[in-house]
C-alpha cells in the first residue's frame, strides 16, 4: 500500500491493478471448483421451497440434453461470486484505500462491511418469506383430473427455476443496497434528507414500478419487493439525517480550529510586534548610550586640549639667566 507521501506512476497504478485483480480472478476460479464440487447440494438447497410445497413424490425435469450441466455451472458461478466477494472486496478497498485521506477512509469502510451484509438479508427475505408464498400461489393452479378435465400439474424445469430464482435474489439482494446508495450520496451533499422526505410519494410509486419489473407477474412477489423498498427508503432518510448531522458537526469543528489558529497567529502577531517594540527601543538606547558616551569622549577631549593649550602660554626661565646666577655664586664662594 501506497501513502500520500509519494505519488505513484500511471504505470504502478496499472501493475497495482492487474495484481488485485489477479487475485480477485484467482479467488473467483478457485471458489467456483469448490462450489461445482458441491452443486448437487447447492441446487437442493435452492429448490428446497418449493420441494416442502409438492412433497417428495414430484419431479423436476430438463428438455435439452445439456441443459442440466449448464444449470449446475451457473448455480456454481453464482456461489462462487457470492462465496469470494469479501475477496474480491478487500482487493478493491487494498488498491482504492490509499488514496483516501484517513476521514475518507473511516466514512467508507461501513459501507464496504453493509453491502454484503445487506444483499444476504434480501436474499435471506426473498428464500424463507417470499419464494414459499410465492411458490404456494402457483401451485395453487395445479387441477385434478377428472372425467371432464385433463389434470394440470406442475413438473418444473431444472433451467427455468433457476433463472427465476436467481432473478428474485439478485432483484431483493440489489434493492436492499438502497440504504447505502442514498447515504453515499447524501454524504456526497448530492441529495438531503428533507428533500428525500419531500420526494416520498414519488418513491413509493418508482418502488413498486420496480418490483413489478423486478419480479414475476404476481402480487405477492411484487408487494413483497415493494414494502421492503419504501422500508429501506425510510431508513436511507434516517442515516442521511444522520449523516448530515455528523458532517455539520465536522464542519463546526473545523470552524473552531480554523479560529484557534487565527487567534494563534494573532497572537503570534502581536508577540512579534512587542518583542519588535521592545528590541527597537533598546537598539535606541544603545545608540543613545554610544552617543551620550562619543560626546563624553568628545569633552574630554576637549579638557585636554585646552590643559595643553594653558601650558604652552607659562612663563618657562631661561636658560642663560640660570646660569648667570651660578656663576655669581661660584664667584663668592671662591
Amino acid at each position: 500500500m501506497q501513502s500520500h507521501d509519494r505519488q505513484m506512476p500511471i504505470m504502478e497504478h496499472l501493475i497495482e491493478l492487474r495484481n488485485r485483480l489477479t487475485w480477485a480472478v484467482l479467488a473467483l476460479f478457485i471458489t467456483f471448483g469448490v462450489c461445482y464440487y458441491f452443486v448437487e447440494d447447492i441446487y437442493g438447497f435452492l429448490v428446497r421451497p418449493l420441494a416442502d410445497i409438492m412433497g417428495p413424490d414430484r419431479r423436476m425435469i430438463y428438455t435439452a440434453l445439456t441443459e442440466v450441466f449448464f444449470t449446475y455451472v451457473k448455480v456454481s458461478f453464482f456461489a462462487a461470486c457470492f462465496v469470494s466477494a469479501p475477496v474480491f472486496l478487500g482487493q478493491f478497498w487494498a488498491f482504492v484505500a490509499p488514496g483516501l485521506y484517513k476521514n475518507e477512509r473511516s466514512a467508507f469502510m461501513p459501507f464496504l462491511f453493509a453491502t454484503p451484509v445487506l444483499f444476504l438479508m434480501g436474499g435471506a427475505l426473498v428464500y424463507y418469506l417470499i419464494m414459499p408464498l410465492a411458490w404456494k400461489f402457483f401451485l395453487s393452479f395445479e387441477q385434478a383430473g377428472g372425467a371432464a378435465n385433463l389434470a394440470i400439474q406442475l413438473e418444473a424445469k431444472v433451467g427455468e427455476y433457476l433463472s427465476l430464482v436467481m432473478k428474485l435474489i439478485f432483484a431483493f439482494g440489489l434493492c436492499f443496497q438502497l440504504p447505502v446508495l442514498l447515504t453515499l450520496m447524501a454524504r456526497a451533499g448530492i441529495v438531503t434528507a428533507d428533500g428525500l422526505a419531500r420526494r416520498r410519494k414519488y418513491a413509493t410509486v418508482i418502488a413498486f414500478g420496480f418490483a413489478a419489473g423486478l419480479t414475476p407477474p404476481d402480487l405477492i412477489s411484487q408487494i413483497g419487493l415493494g414494502i421492503p423498498i419504501i422500508i429501506l427508503y425510510e431508513i436511507s432518510i434516517v442515516m442521511a439525517r444522520v449523516s448530515e448531522r455528523k458532517r455539520a458537526k465536522a464542519n463546526a469543528e473545523d470552524d473552531e480550529d480554523e479560529d484557534d489558529e487565527d487567534e494563534a497567529e494573532s497572537d503570534d502577531g502581536e508577540e512579534a510586534q512587542a518583542s519588535t517594540g521592545t528590541t527597537m527601543a533598546t537598539a535606541q538606547e544603545s545608540v543613545d548610550a554610544q552617543g551620550e558616551a562619543a560626546a563624553s569622549y568628545d569633552d574630554g577631549q576637549s579638557s585636554l586640549t585646552r590643559s595643553s593649550d594653558d601650558d604652552g602660554d607659562a612663563p618657562k626661565l631661561s636658560g642663560p639667566s640660570n646660569n648667570d646666577d651660578g656663576e655669581d655664586d661660584f664667584n663668592n664662594a671662591r
